[in-house]
């Protein structure tokens, strides 16, 4: 059974910055894709960032280009995701996820699907004031 678990989250003005960290336990090499997702109120949950095993391999939605950084640190089962240049429309809960790469498609494009992904973590807030 894998778990996620986030941290990081709080409260920032806009133009600040924070680090998500995502700690996977019992987790399996067939889960080589993890993602970022968030959930604004009232709106649906949207992907942010995708990474897969292997260099090279990230996806990002267009809003967060250039802001936001996914990474992983195999070696930790760690998920980062740096976020700069915070903006109010960034405030929503963060989540990660996993899945096996293999369901998301040719080239992953099927990254933003969150059907497709079958662990998640609880969430995180993150608040972004102006």
């Amino acid at each position: 059974q894998v778990q996620l678990q986030e941290s990081g989250g709080g409260s920032v003005q806009a133009g600040g910055s924070l680090r998500l960290s995502c700690a996977a336990s019992g987790y399996s090499a067939s889960r080589d894709c993890m993602a970022w997702f968030r959930q604004a109120p009232g709106k649906e949950r949207e992907g942010v960032a995708h990474i897969a095993t292997g260099p090279g391999s990230t996806y990002y939605r267009d809003s967060v280009k250039g802001r936001f950084t996914i990474s992983r640190d195999n070696a930790k089962s760690t998920l980062y995701l740096q976020m700069n240049v915070l903006k109010p429309e960034d405030t929503a809960i963060y989540y990660c996820a996993t899945t096996a790469c293999s369901r998301l498609g040719q080239f992953r494009l099927l990254w933003t699907d969150l059907f497709r992904y079958d662990y998640w973590g609880q969430g995180t807030q993150v608040t972004v004031s102006s």
